[in-house]
């Protein structure tokens, strides 16, 4: 068989027996997929030798880049020790040192403290937070990805409020355009109809605020004169039935899946406020966010808030294996202890819990930010794209652009002045999409918001070609 031949069968296997996620398979078996082979620093290579910028950090989750020494030596390395045992009834050395790392630097980035080398390797004692709940996070649950992330915390956040003594708080308030996973929690807890709508019947009982979406404000208010009405209408939510609500969730700075929906100054604040005033649980989904994506480790930072709970994932591995982590006050956590008889036990777990192959690339990962200071070396870049995205807006059918650090998404609109979007049939992102991907960059939208998310490692010259590429797929696609 030529080598022609082996890859058009490979298409062929991959038609005949692959249900991709979040695609329409009829479109898809019509047309030649995209088969990756190898990835290389921020480039990936199809089986036909053509290289893409990874424009999407192959769905968010690289940071370093394709096969970084320094992860593919610590993996190599735990390969040689042991590739999984299970954290029921048993522990692993990873899993460990990793808690032990991850703790110390949330509790040290959410102080607003610069972690340096000697924090990062676990030396100086960890003061107690000044915000947040009881104790500061400093209790790590493992799981396997974000969704099952955010499982561990609602479910953390509901038994809690039992093992207090507590009843009725059996519900959650999340916000329009929220989106934490695909697990049945998860999607409980979301607000992108588009996702959820058709699992309507199978959710439990949410309450939902108004969305922080200052382009379509969903008061007709402009900021800041509004004084963050969207605050407001949570309150009230707050007022009526916070004695139902065990939490409140919400992905801190910016709304990804939701369309890259970028809050307003102070409004992160005012939500943790809120949770404090009526004594309502915070958890914060980092699992998008976390890791140097909004130019700070966390994205909590940037206003000063420590949740209650933190989900993280996505970057943790720098994208080369599945891992995520649930992290828990002291508080939270000292309410499920007790007598075995009890059964105050936090009955979850996965077959995959702490696996030491994940936990040994996440520790690597995080050696790779302090060596290579990556937070220090995003400020330029974070420039370079905010530059590109004031450009963009001066596009005719261009409606909107935001970012948090290297998170962004141009919103792209039928008419400008009304603000009328492009019907979700004409299917306008993905146009852009191919386009880019005809000239050697891979981007997948989200309707039609345009989404730039990049390795963090990327070289300001590859940046800036990406750039040029998704403009000038726009401009073809949108004034053709």
């Amino acid at each position: 068989m030529s080598i022609l031949e082996e890859n058009e069968h490979l298409e062929e296997l991959d038609r005949k027996y692959i249900w991709h996620p979040f695609t329409q398979m009829k479109e898809w078996t019509e047309e030649t997929p995209v088969v990756i082979s190898e990835g290389r620093e921020c480039f990936i290579k199809d089986i036909y030798g053509r290289w893409y910028l990874d424009g999407v950090s192959s769905l968010w989750v690289n940071i370093f880049g394709h096969r970084k020494k320094e992860i593919d030596d610590a993996i190599k390395k735990q390969l040689d020790s042991i590739a999984h045992s299970t954290l029921l009834g048993l522990s692993n050395v990873p899993a460990i040192k990793l808690a032990e790392r991850l703790v110390q630097i949330v509790q040290m980035s959410l102080r607003g403290q610069k972690t340096n080398s000697a924090f990062l390797f676990g030396n100086p004692p960890i003061p107690p937070l000044v915000k947040g709940g009881k104790g500061g996070l400093c209790k790590v649950f493992y799981s396997d990805n974000g969704s099952t992330a955010v499982e561990v915390a609602l479910k953390m956040a509901f038994q809690y409020w039992r093992h207090k003594g507590i009843e009725g708080r059996n519900c959650f308030l999340s916000l329009n355009n929220a989106y934490h996973g695909d697990t049945i929690g998860a999607v409980s807890v979301g607000g992108v109809d588009i996702f959820h709508k058709a699992f309507g019947p199978l959710l439990f009982k949410t309450y939902k605020a108004p969305s922080p979406y200052c382009y379509r404000c969903e008061f007709d208010k402009k900021y800041p004169d509004c004084k963050l009405a969207c605050l407001s209408g949570m309150e009230e939510i707050f007022k009526a039935y916070g004695y139902e609500i065990a939490a409140l969730i919400i992905e801190p700075l910016i709304q990804a899946a939701g369309g890259m929906i970028t809050s307003p100054p102070g409004y992160l604040k005012g939500v943790r406020e809120l949770c404090t005033k009526y004594n309502i649980l915070m958890i914060v989904d980092e699992v998008a966010t976390g890791f140097g994506r909004t130019g700070k480790m966390f994205a909590c930072e940037h206003e000063g808030v420590v949740p209650d709970i933190i989900c993280l994932s996505k970057g943790i591995t720098g994208g080369y294996m599945p891992l995520a982590v649930t992290i828990a006050t002291e508080e939270i956590y000292s309410a499920f202890l007790g007598e075995f008889k009890d059964l105050k036990t936090f009955f979850h777990g996965h077959s995959y819990t702490g696996n030491p192959l994940a936990c040994a690339a996440a520790i690597a990962c995080l050696d790779l930010f302090d060596k290579e200071k990556v937070l220090e070396g995003l400020k330029f870049k974070i420039e370079i794209l905010e530059t590109w995205l004031k450009d963009v807006l001066n596009l005719r059918h261009t409606g909107d652009v935001r970012n948090a650090g290297l998170m962004a998404g141009v919103e792209m609109v039928k008419d400008k002045n009304t603000k009328e979007p492009y019907d979700w049939a004409e299917k306008m992102g993905w146009r852009v999409a191919y386009q880019a991907q005809d000239k050697g960059v891979f981007i997948r939208p989200l309707g039609n918001v345009i989404v730039i998310m990049p390795p963090l490692a990327i070289s300001d010259q590859n940046l800036n070609q990406l750039l040029r590429v998704i403009k000038e797929a726009i401009v073809a696609v949108t004034e053709e």
